[in-house]
């Protein structure tokens, strides 16, 4: 497939900008969807990647594409490649967020890139999301999106032999991938990507074994680990997918010391490390 990079990459520079109110709400929503508690009260901090269910691109069923995301061509470059899926990010938090307040997310296209992978051609696209709440910076995030081709059988087959079995950090928590928990979490970030609930989508059209468990719930969990585990909220916060993960096991969320940080991973049962992580104080 030919591929104009050139072209796509007059998408950098690229500026979209939403808004949204922290309600109750929405955090005895995130709360239940994780299974903790905090408080809900207008004033009370919000809890930690909340930001990622605020303030989501919004657009009418007549402009989705055939995965259930927004059609390219808008604010993402219109990549010609089916399989979309976040390669990783980084966040760095410089204040809490509390209920109550307008969280503003203003991104910005940074750069898009095309490379070669094993299975094909690889279109990787850099955003950059600073978000302010009334007016005050609380964080700056960068996203990696990556485009890539269906991979044939043949082209999976080395990775069926790939790595070996995560070891088990020196902190874990087992994690059961339950449908609802994927579709509320796609409720709570308005994600109509199929893959996280539409199965005959995932195995017929996609090619995948099961739903695909979101890279940045696993994110949130793992970071949400992170801060469970020091006490507090980490200064920065960098991750980065391996290997997709699905619903037709169990996975587990992993710590352990890294210095003066913790080094974080997600593995399904008997699987290698899907993503990694790495926090710092």
């Amino acid at each position: 497939m030919d591929i104009d990079i050139t072209y796509l990459q007059g998408w950098i520079g690229r500026v979209q900008t939403d808004s949204e109110v922290v309600s109750p709400r929405l955090v005895r929503q995130f709360n239940a969807t994780f299974d903790r508690t905090s408080g809900t009260a207008p004033g009370d901090a919000a809890p930690l990647l909340i930001h990622l269910c605020l303030a989501q691109p919004i657009a009418p069923m007549a402009e989705l594409g055939r995965d259930g995301h927004p059609e390219l061509g808008g604010f993402l470059p219109p990549v010609p490649l089916p399989r979309r899926m976040w390669a990783g990010g980084a966040f760095t938090f410089h204040d809490p967020i509390h209920i109550g307040q307008e969280v503003i997310r203003r991104s910005t296209i940074t750069d898009v890139q095309l490379k070669q992978g094993r299975s094909g051609a690889l279109c990787f696209v850099t955003v950059r999301h600073e978000v302010t709440a009334d007016g005050r910076p609380v964080l700056s995030e960068r996203q990696d999106i990556v485009y890539r081709d269906i991979p044939t059988a043949a082209a999976d087959e080395p990775a069926k032999a790939g790595p070996a079995p995560a070891r088990a950090g020196e902190s874990t928590r087992v994690i059961l991938p339950h449908p609802t928990l994927l579709f509320r979490y796609s409720a709570l970030t308005f994600n109509g990507h199929r893959i996280h609930y539409d199965k005959p989508f995932c195995i017929e059209t996609e090619g995948y074994p099961g739903l695909v468990v979101h890279g940045p719930m696993q994110a949130t969990m793992l970071c949400q680990l992170a801060a469970d585990l020091k006490g507090r909220t980490p200064a920065r916060f960098t991750f980065r997918s391996l290997l997709p993960i699905f619903d037709n096991t169990n996975f587990s969320l992993n710590a352990s010391p890294d210095g003066d940080g913790l080094k974080l991973w997600t593995a399904a049962a008997g699987g290698p490390v899907a993503m990694e992580a790495q926090t710092t104080w």
